[in-house]
């Protein structure tokens, strides 16, 4: 089937689904550019993709690829295998009814590798671990994610989709640029057993960054993101007279880099938030030095 036509067929599996191609892009855990191209005829869609895409819109994976004949084996059950004759269903109607996770498998996949890297440490979790996890087989994995640097793109998208969702549901409606950014510091505060999770996953990330180049590109794209949404509450701070006039850029730079390193170390104290007798490194202590690094430096003069 020529790729324009596989093209169309996803086209229309998007359009069933009723989500921007952005969306979709989150939902089949790819760079929306990626999706963009493929869709464009510049890029074809890897096998996995198509998978990811069967898997989210209800269809066949043979149909996605013209065939008329036949339908791509249930993954959980023959992952991979190829096409096994029965009819081919249009994107708007559904797989005969079997359980699926939320989201469908691909986003529990990655929902559960994140999981485990948060509790063992990317290189510590092996397939069969994510399998188990999601009740289900290596060969389902590697038939949504054919390799180890496939899912940990794939576990890094995530978590960026999932941290600047976090941020716009929080800070939605909020116009006041100084409880703004307070807000966006509670966030970053790993006060909670999420929170803490969390950052667990980013500091494994951040160590994969500096030896893979896929992860570091990401790496750089999820810092631009947060550096930009920091600085942009910081320029509406300067321009509501809350903020001092400041390089919105240079400061949020700064800040960012101070939560990144408080952050590391409330994550070496207990759960419980003790500081152990080592002052400094709790939650709180980790709160309150960033709203007083943003009085000192940020926040305007009050007329006395």
């Amino acid at each position: 089937m020529q790729q324009d036509e596989v093209a169309a067929r996803v086209r229309q599996v998007i359009d069933a689904a009723g989500v921007s191609a952005r969306e979709f892009a989150r939902r089949i855990v790819i760079d929306p550019s990626k999706l963009s191209r493929s869709l464009n005829g510049t890029r074809r869609f890897t096998a996995a993709e198509l998978a990811r895409i069967a898997d989210i819109g209800a269809v066949d994976v043979g149909w996605l690829l013209g065939s008329t004949a036949g339908a791509a084996a249930d993954t959980d059950t023959a992952a991979g295998a190829a096409v096994t004759a029965s009819p081919v269903r249009s994107p708007s109607a559904p797989r005969p009814p079997v359980p699926s996770p939320e989201g469908g498998r691909p986003l529990q996949i990655v929902r559960e590798t994140v999981r485990l890297i948060a509790e063992r440490g990317f290189h510590a979790v092996r397939v069969a671990d994510i399998a188990a996890a999601c009740h289900t087989s290596t060969a389902a994995i590697h038939y949504h994610f054919p390799g180890r640097d496939e899912l940990l793109e794939a576990a890094v998208r995530w978590c960026m989709d999932e941290d600047a969702r976090r941020r716009a549901d929080a800070t939605a409606g909020t116009r006041h640029a100084g409880d703004e950014l307070r807000l966006l510091i509670e966030l970053q505060t790993p006060r909670t057993e999420r929170q803490r999770r969390q950052w667990c996953v980013w500091l494994d990330l951040w160590a994969e960054a500096a030896r893979s180049t896929t992860v570091g590109r990401l790496h750089v794209e999820y810092y631009r993101q947060w550096r930009g949404t920091v600085a942009g509450v910081i320029r509406r701070g300067v321009e509501q007279g809350v903020f001092r006039p400041v390089d919105a850029d240079g400061a949020a730079l700064a800040l960012t880099a101070l939560i990144d390193g408080l952050a590391s170390q409330v994550l070496a104290t207990e759960p419980d938030g003790k500081d152990d007798g080592v002052p400094g490194t709790g939650a709180q202590a980790m709160h309150d030095t960033l709203i007083a690094h943003v009085d000192a430096c940020l926040t305007a003069p009050t007329a006395d």
